[in-house]
């Protein structure tokens, strides 16, 4: 079953991170005045988030007050604990993505919001994500890391939304339909 989401931006060349692994490029044009672009409404769909390290650990570099206020799980086969400022607000999961999605589900979480490509791409192989929001930055930014990855099987989404902000950023909303 179908059950969970991405809220993400992309270069328009569809990268989340460039090639050192910096999301600096999300800064190029500034946020619309007093919008949080439908992140709210998004957070509001979501029981939970299930983070990548990479995208934990580039978190951490930003050095802000930690925003989630549910449930956060960090999806990691290297890391072996999380910081202690975040004892409670964050937890370490390992394993597979089956087991990863059990033992959160066990734990009454059923709607995720996935954050890290990894993550992203690993549920996409698995087809288990329902919704993707993507906000297209308009740079180039030529290599990095990538929102998609190789898939065993076409994957349909039909766009549900699409908005331009006048900054120049698309956002648009695919909901996964079948094949």
């Amino acid at each position: 079953m179908k059950k969970h989401h991405v809220f993400i931006a992309t270069s328009l060349d569809g990268y989340i991170a460039d090639a050192q692994g910096s999301v600096g490029f999300l800064d190029t044009f500034p946020m619309p005045e007093n919008d949080d672009m439908g992140y709210y409404a998004f957070m509001e769909k979501v029981d939970a988030l299930l983070m990548g390290r990479k995208s934990f650990e580039t978190f951490l570099s930003f050095g802000v007050d930690w925003p989630y206020s549910k449930p956060v799980f960090i999806w990691s086969q290297t890391l072996d604990k999380i910081p202690v400022a975040l004892t409670g607000k964050a937890e370490l999961v390992q394993g597979t993505l089956a087991e990863v999605e059990a033992l959160i589900h066990a734990k009454g979480f059923q709607q995720l919001y996935l954050d890290g490509g990894q993550v992203i791409q690993s549920f996409l192989q698995a087809d288990k994500i329902q919704t993707m929001t993507i906000t297209t930055i308009p740079i180039l930014i030529g290599e990095g890391i990538r929102l998609f990855g190789p898939l065993t099987n076409p994957l349909c989404f039909q766009c549900t939304q699409t908005k331009r902000y006048e900054n120049g950023l698309v956002q648009q909303v695919f909901e996964r339909v079948a094949s």
